[in-house]
């Protein structure tokens, strides 16, 4: 391997694990947009950053990190330099090809983009320009003044255009839609059939049925590429559709910006005109009243004019705080869906077809072992096999189970040490109000013996015993007792929304 493509790696293989670490919209607003120049030595890498608030906040936030993860790749320690780029080339993320003759290597962070969800779209090369998201440039001065109120100060960005504008500059209407996630990129299970043929429906017949359609889940399920595949269909069968995908704080953004500018007549003229609102993470809206208020009117004149509205939240509709009853009642009136984390063979052809899509073919045995050990969301299934193609690649070794045991090292390690039946049922205890002791008695009151129902389904969900093994740490139990409990607790989590909500509360908890 030259110097040229081991600077290029160097960097991406870094860029790819921040990717997995940090959430999703961190990593597009910070370090996605990041140009790197790799000395030709490998001692020192250059990032270019767009402006001044940009390089103080990346050298406070993030260069310890930079540091550490450059050297424990490497193996010796790699200096970090800022620095601020022309203007021309302050908003430009591809990645050039690496100067052979001398030069610095000049490697992107750009190509290492994510897709949360279910997708299978490419996670290297220049991202299309209307993927980009809405807070890639000039959006984190906005989110540090007003993510917690909706009365802050909106800064401007620098004569770029406005994160919420739904206009260029040649007057056509911006969908903000990534392309690449549709419904053919998304790979269907059980765990998100429902939410998939609800969600196609809605594509096929906007305005009619399930109107709004509110999907819920955890994060990195597939919400967001469900509502963008929503958008991408209604487009292609009707180019003139008005579509618009926005997250919640954008929104929330919208209307700090129209009570500064006194601009409402232009904001009501851009959301109420809509045919589809594609709108993520709507519980962003608690505790912000006017934001509240203005996304009910909007709200009631879309559907007044039977245009579509898709939501997307963490938690179904009466779980959200801080919202305002007439809102949540409006949300949970049309259909309310569920994306459930992907079972073991949905996490399989995940893993598999997303390789072929990066030009690798992973060997199924690989993917059943990357499978069985990454089952919390798919963004993290995902965020593994890139750690697993860039360390294949960096150390230009075949992909085998050996290999992804190595590039997992440190995830392996956290789940082995986090994940224990004891665990399970000591978090379970503590969130039921119950003693400890209690999982292991011969008690059966309904209080206790629900709880240690889950417990027992958790056990078998989240760590490698076998049914023998669990009922033995819960006070020496038949197999059968707890293959009953699994059952039972599977079986009602597709029905009952509240326990589907303490199940996600509980596994979240258990996996950090």
């Amino acid at each position: 391997m030259d110097e040229a493509s081991l600077g290029q790696g160097l960097w991406r293989a870094v860029v790819e694990q921040l990717a997995q670490e940090m959430p999703e919209q961190q990593f597009n607003t910070w370090i996605k947009p990041l140009t790197a120049v790799v000395s030709d030595d490998l001692s020192k890498v250059t990032l270019y950053v767009a402006n001044r608030f940009k390089l103080d906040w990346i050298r406070a936030q993030y260069t310890g990190r930079l540091a550490a993860m450059l050297e424990e790749t490497y193996g010796q320690p790699v200096a970090i330099e800022l620095a601020i780029a022309q203007r021309d080339a302050a908003v430009r993320t591809i990645v050039r090809p690496p100067v052979r003759s001398g030069g610095p290597v000049v490697a992107s962070s750009q190509g290492s983009g994510t897709s949360s969800g279910m997708g299978l779209g490419p996670s290297y090369g220049p991202a299309s320009r209307t993927a980009a998201p809405a807070f890639a440039q000039g959006g984190d001065q906005y989110r540090n003044n007003i993510q917690t109120s909706d009365g802050g100060t909106a800064p401007t960005n620098n004569g770029q255009a406005e994160a919420g504008d739904t206009g260029n500059a040649s007057g056509n209407f911006r969908s903000r839609l990534n392309p690449v996630l549709t419904f053919d990129t998304l790979v269907e299970g059980t765990a998100n059939r429902m939410a998939r043929s609800a969600a196609m429906h809605v594509a096929a017949s906007p305005g009619h049925l399930y109107n709004p359609l509110f999907i819920y889940g955890g994060v990195g399920l597939g919400k967001t590429h469900l509502v963008h595949a929503v958008g991408n269909k209604l487009l292609a069968d009707n180019p003139d559709a008005k579509v618009l995908y926005i997250h919640a704080e954008q929104f929330v953004s919208d209307v700090v910006k129209s009570y500064q500018r006194r601009t409402f007549d232009e904001f009501k003229e851009r959301y109420h005109s809509l045919d589809l609102l594609l709108i993520d993470d709507v519980q962003f809206f608690a505790n912000k009243d006017r934001t509240q208020e203005e996304f009910f009117n909007a709200f009631e004149a879309l559907l007044a004019k039977k245009s579509h509205i898709v939501m997307t939240s963490d938690t179904y509709p009466k779980g959200l705080a801080n919202i305002h009853e007439r809102l949540v009642s409006r949300f949970d009136s049309g259909l309310t869906v569920a994306i459930e984390p992907p079972e073991l063979e949905m996490r399989v052809a995940i893993l598999i077809n997303k390789s072929r899509v990066e030009g690798t073919e992973m060997p199924e045995e690989v993917a059943f072992f990357v499978a069985k050990n990454v089952r919390s969301n798919v963004r993290e299934l995902e965020g593994a096999l890139r750690k697993i193609l860039a360390y294949s690649r960096f150390n230009q070794k075949e992909i085998s189970i050996q290999l992804a045991r190595e590039a997992l090292r440190d995830l392996l390690s956290i789940q082995n040490r986090q994940i224990s039946v004891e665990n399970i049922q000591k978090t379970v205890a503590d969130y039921y109000k119950i003693k400890v002791a209690d999982m292991y008695s011969k008690k059966r009151p309904a209080s206790i013996a629900r709880p240690r129902q889950i417990a027992m389904y958790l056990a078998k969900e989240l760590t490698q015993k076998s049914l023998p093994e669990i009922g033995e740490l819960f006070g020496g139990r038949d197999h059968t007792t707890v293959l009953h409990a699994v059952r039972k607790i599977g079986g009602e989590r597709q029905q009952l929304t509240e326990l589907n909500q303490q199940l996600h509360v509980l596994e979240q908890t258990l996996k950090g």
